[in-house]
């Protein structure tokens, strides 16, 4: 597989026109609602611009919201343990993401039942670094999609080859 075919997801923090008029055709937005979770103007906005530019929009934790706005898909952070999403009638094209960072966590994301799994942090050397070793002993361990995410560079891109992933995410990347 070719880089330029890989997946791609850009996490927000807040709603930069500029930033995403970057980013290419085939990029995902993450919108990561941590500061302000009530800010549903902002939400409506992002998922309205996604729409006219032909991206993918996903909401990080808050499944019910993304549900009631017709998003996407939703984004279930590591952190989050809970199950109270499978209660919901799901549609069809409405992807579940989420991330892990060790086996529990896999374990928990698949019980979640999530179609696409991040797992961290590939090259970002923080608490929770795998490195390209690591990562791929975990990637081996499931069946679902793999996105890397951490530290992930325009210098280090060809190294994502080497891992068992299908697409890559990050901030910095596309900024």
């Amino acid at each position: 597989m070719h880089i330029n075919n890989l997946s791609k997801f850009y996490f927000i923090n807040k709603f930069k026109k500029n930033n995403i008029d970057k980013i290419p055709n085939n990029t995902a937005i993450i919108y990561r609602n941590y500061e302000n979770k009530n800010n549903i103007n902002e939400i409506i906005k992002i998922r309205y611009y996604c729409r006219n530019k032909k991206l993918k929009f996903f909401l990080s934790n808050n499944f019910k919201l993304a549900l009631k706005l017709g998003l996407d898909g939703a984004y279930i952070p590591s952190f989050n343990i809970n199950f109270r999403h499978l209660s919901y009638k799901i549609p069809i094209k409405f992807k579940i993401l989420g991330s892990a960072h060790n086996k529990k966590q896999i374990n928990i994301k698949e019980l979640q039942k999530v179609d696409i799994l991040f797992l961290s942090s590939l090259f970002k050397k923080n608490k929770n670094y795998l490195g390209l070793y690591r990562f791929n002993s975990l990637s081996y361990l499931t069946k679902k999609k793999i996105v890397c995410l951490g530290g992930i560079s325009k210098k280090n891109l060809k190294k994502i080859m080497l891992t068992n992933s299908f697409g890559f995410s990050g901030i910095s990347y596309f900024e």
